[in-house]
């Protein structure tokens, strides 16, 4: 795993050991970025189950201006400010070891406002990827231009609409899905 383009193009990113965190393909993260394009440029990132870190800091990379990188596995954070420090980022972002809601709620309160959110939860913990998209829906951390992207297994259905985001794009790639959403205007 290695980041694909940006200033730190090239260095090797450390995963978790263990089966609780699944990284991102190379071919699955440059579709994503070549989605995002270059709005990735001063853009405001939020990591959700951020496992290795691999997304926010090709983000990072890509020229974003801020990412906040979430996971509530000790070994995963341990191992973002690894990949953090490998690739010379000092700043520019936040790293928190916390439940994934009670982050979003926390951030909720701080006034926080992301112009993209990615979430990459656990495909073995089925009720979870409902309950991020409901708790998103709920609360208003995404820029009225934003998007939400979810990754899930191939064949994982997620609603067309819920009551304030809308899903505009999906994509399959091998036994993966990314669900593109944004708020309704």
């Amino acid at each position: 795993m290695r980041v694909i383009a940006g200033s730190a193009k090239g260095k090797r990113l450390k995963a978790p050991s263990g089966k609780e965190t699944r990284p991102i393909t190379d071919m699955i993260k440059e579709a994503l970025f070549n989605v995002i394009g270059p709005n990735i440029q001063d853009a405001h990132f939020l990591d959700l189950f951020s496992g290795s870190g691999s997304v926010g800091i090709e983000a990072l990379s890509r020229g974003a201006a801020e990412v906040f990188f979430i996971d509530n596995n000790p070994a995963a954070v341990r191992i973002i400010y690894e990949n953090l420090d490998n690739c010379n980022f000092i700043d520019d972002y936040e790293v928190y070891c916390n439940d994934v809601l009670r982050a979003v709620n926390i951030l909720h309160k701080n006034g926080a406002k992301f112009d993209y959110i990615y979430i990459d939860p656990p495909f073995t913990v089925e009720g979870i990827f409902m309950d991020v998209m409901e708790k998103l829906d709920k609360v208003d951390i995404l820029k009225p231009q934003g998007s939400i992207i979810i990754r899930t297994r191939r064949y994982k259905e997620l609603p067309d609409t819920m009551s304030r985001l809308t899903r505009y794009r999906h994509n399959y790639y091998g036994e993966s899905a990314m669900h593109y959403y944004s708020v309704m205007s």
